[in-house]
Order: structure tokens, then C-alpha cells, then sequence
């Protein structure tokens, strides 16, 4: 694995990269960068067809002077990204403390200061709660925003999966055995050891075993399941999907809604070959979390199947109000 970038570049080219630079860290960087590319997209593409309000934004004219003028509200993405990025790791770095509390008495600073342990959905919640704090702080539509956002979401999502899987950081699943693989599927997509991973190349099956309590129930584990990559693949999907249909006719908060039910759907689905210890009910945190997104996300898909109004609530050209 390489949980570094030097640990990649000496693996592939012979030499040290320069600077200390953790994989998963560069990839939630490389989501949240395409994720806001993507969601300026659709935010301009809304607010061209006067669904989205304009918003305040400072220029310089050709003599270099400052004047304000109405904008698209994709000017202030740069900033929700920012947000996004420092609330969403507060927010995953809370949930996993939550979720694996006894390890964290046993070493909380250990933890807390740990380069992995990180649960996506504290990060979503957090994240979005900031962001929606911002968005109605500057008048921005949060459910045309909620939408927009929708399809680069998942989509970083899955480009953060990458970043657990190259790191190796225990974000993997439960044991699996090379004897039961079926022919046509590459080897390391149904068992993977991680080498070299975040945890100190500590054996995946013994890990699971020893701090999970995880037991391996086969006779010949050869490795987990890398799910990681599953979940990759799953994401994109499903953010392609979203993006096929973001041009939907229905009220603003339908995509956001449909999204709900599938980060929801693909999650529980993925936790049930992962090692997660249960929180109520004989399931885990993620699990339960995940009802509640497809609950939510069914709701919000019957309050808004209905053809929007199609009718401007805005003047999409930037105009000057102030010299």
C-alpha cells in the first residue's frame, strides 16, 4: 500500500516525493476539487434558467477599480469547498470516535491525531450543516444547492475510497479466501493483505481478530475483501446516474432526495462484508445512519415528484448595483 505519495513514487520511480504528502488526504482534496467543479457546473446551469437567485460578488472593472455586482451563486463554491473540507473532517473524525469508543479511551490522543479513523458520514452531516448555515446566510436556494451538489458528492465520495484503499487503514472488510473466488474476477479485487498500510503492516485478518473481535470464520483466509474499491465503483455509478437526471422535472430537493436513498442503499449493503462493531438493534452506526438517509430520502422523493414551477425567480445576468 502507500499510505504516502513517497511511498508511491519510490515504488514506481525510485525516489522519495519531496514533500509529506498522506494518499488519502491528496484524494478527500481531489473530491472535494472535482465535487465543487461539478456542482459550479449545474449551480450556473440553474441559475442561467433563473432558479437560483443571484448573490453579491466584488469585480475589478478595466481601470482596476472594485464594483459589486449580482453573480451566479457558484461564485461563493470556493468557500463552501473550504467549509466543507475543515467541517467535514471535525465531523467524520466525532463519528468515528463515537463508533469505536473503547479504542478511543484506550488512546485518545492516539486517535485523535491519527492520519486514518475517519467515518464519511459525520463528515456529510457536519459538512452539510455548515454549508446550509452559508448558503442561507447569503440567500442562496439551499434545495437548488442541495441538488446541484448532488451528483459531485457521491462521486467524492467514491474518490475518497481510493484514499482508504491506497492508504490501507483498516477501512477494509471482513476476512476473505482466494478459494472461493470466482474465476473470472481479478484476485485483488476479492482479497487484498495491505502491505505496508497505515497501521503499522499489521496482518488485516489479525487485525480484525485482535481489535475488532472480529473473528475469520474460513479455514484458508488469504486476505479481506477490499471494499474500498467496491465502494468506489458503486459510487460512481450511482453519481453518473445522478447526473443523467439532474435535469429532471421535478421540484427542487428531488435529486438531493434520490441521492439520500443511494449513498443510504449503497452503504448498508457495503457494511454487511465490513467489521464495524453493532451500536443498537444487532447493527452498526453506519447501518443505522443509513436507514435513516433512505427513510429521509423516500420522503423527500414523494414531497417533491411533482413538476416544478418553472416560472424565473431571478435575472441571471450579472449586473452592477454599487461603483
Amino acid at each position: 500500500m502507500y499510505p504516502r505519495i513517497s511511498d508511491l513514487t519510490r515504488d514506481l520511480f525510485g525516489f522519495d516525493f519531496p514533500i509529506d504528502l498522506y494518499a488519502f488526504g491528496l484524494m478527500v482534496a481531489i473530491g472535494i476539487l472535482v465535487a465543487t467543479a461539478m456542482t459550479r457546473v449545474e449551480v450556473d446551469r440553474r441559475y442561467a434558467l433563473g432558479w437560483m437567485k443571484s448573490v453579491r460578488d466584488t469585480v475589478k472593472d478595466d481601470k482596476g477599480r472594485e464594483k459589486t455586482v449580482q453573480a451566479s451563486p457558484s461564485v461563493l463554491l470556493w468557500n463552501m469547498a473550504l467549509m466543507a473540507g475543515g467541517f467535514g473532517v471535525l465531523g467524520a473524525k466525532l463519528f468515528h470516535i463515537i463508533d469505536y469508543w473503547d479504542e478511543f479511551t484506550a488512546d485518545p490522543l492516539g486517535m485523535i491525531f491519527s492520519g486514518s479513523g475517519l467515518t464519511v458520514y459525520g463528515g456529510i452531516l457536519l459538512g452539510s450543516i455548515a454549508i446550509l448555515w452559508y448558503a442561507k446566510k447569503k440567500g442562496v436556494s439551499r434545495a437548488h444547492l442541495a441538488d446541484a451538489a448532488a451528483p459531485g458528492l457521491l462521486f467524492a465520495y467514491g474518490i475518497g475510497r481510493i484514499g482508504c484503499y491506497l492508504s490501507g487503514d483498516g477501512d477494509w472488510g471482513v476476512c476473505s479466501s482466494l478459494d472461493d473466488k470466482p474465476g473470472w474476477l481479478p484476485g485483488w479485487l476479492w482479497s487484498e493483505t495491505f502491505p505496508n498500510n497505515m497501521l503499522g503492516q499489521m496482518d488485516p485478518v489479525v487485525y480484525n481478530a485482535t481489535q475488532r473481535g472480529a473473528e475469520c470464520a474460513l479455514a484458508n483466509p488469504t486476505g479481506v475483501y477490499p471494499t474500498m474499491l467496491y465502494e468506489f465503483a458503486m459510487a460512481s455509478v450511482l453519481a453518473g446516474i445522478l447526473w443523467v437526471l439532474r435535469k429532471n422535472p421535478f421540484r427542487a430537493g428531488w435529486l438531493i432526495s434520490l441521492y439520500a436513498v443511494f449513498a443510504g442503499a449503497e452503504r448498508f449493503l457495503i457494511e454487511f462484508i465490513r467489521v464495524n462493531p453493532d451500536a443498537a438493534f444487532g447493527l452498526p452506526q453506519s447501518q443505522i445512519i443509513s436507514i435513516g438517509f433512505i427513510i429521509a430520502g423516500v420522503v423527500g422523493l414523494v414531497l417533491t415528484t411533482k413538476r416544478r414551477d418553472d416560472t424565473p425567480d431571478a435575472t441571471p445576468e450579472a449586473v452592477p448595483v454599487a461603483a
